[in-house]
């Protein structure tokens, strides 16, 4: 139902399995950034997600992986009126915030899964099968997962990274980090 109207080829978009209750549920996470050429400080709005997770993300993002969101106005948001409290849509919110700034869209069938920590690293979230599985039922071919994410998953690709800067290279964006 989320992804009924998702566009594909949008740079900023991101697909990001969830646990609702005891269910997998896949919702879009979307980023849009916009370069300031003032000096008022930019503007971080985020929908869905907790301002607070987001200006620590982009901390994480730019002191981690040199992605500069300073001169931009970010605005996260989830489609559907959803709110993710979990720390699991921290990797996809990432990555679609650097689809955002380079405008460079993410595969679209790419889902991405992921707790990031304050050292850059990716860590795992529960119930990651349940969600690897939603996510292949639905037709996605290949996820960004933590690195100790289990060994397989039926129908789904996975591609581990241990650093937010591992997850980037594996989206295909370059960093300095």
């Amino acid at each position: 139902m989320f992804l009924t109207d998702r566009r594909t080829g949008v740079p900023g978009s991101v697909v990001v399995p969830t646990i609702e209750g005891q269910r997998p549920l896949l919702v879009e996470l979307q980023a849009l950034t916009n370069p300031m050429n003032s000096a008022v400080p930019a503007r971080r709005s985020a929908q869905g997600v907790d301002q607070g997770r987001l200006s620590m993300l982009i901390a994480v993002l730019e002191r981690r992986a040199r992605v500069s969101l300073a001169g931009h106005e970010v605005y996260a948001s989830v489609v559907g009126g959803v709110k993710l409290t979990e720390p699991g849509a921290d990797l996809g919110l990432c990555l679609a915030l650097v689809s955002a700034v380079s405008n460079i869209p993410l595969p679209a069938d790419l889902v991405v899964m992921g707790e990031v920590g304050l050292a850059g690293e990716v860590r795992q979230v529960g119930h990651l099968s349940r969600r690897l599985n939603e996510a292949a039922r639905l037709g996605f071919t290949q996820a960004i997962v933590p690195a100790s994410a289990p060994d397989k998953a039926e129908g789904i690709t996975l591609r581990r990274a241990s650093t937010i800067n591992e997850a980037l290279a594996l989206a295909g964006f370059t960093t300095n980090g």
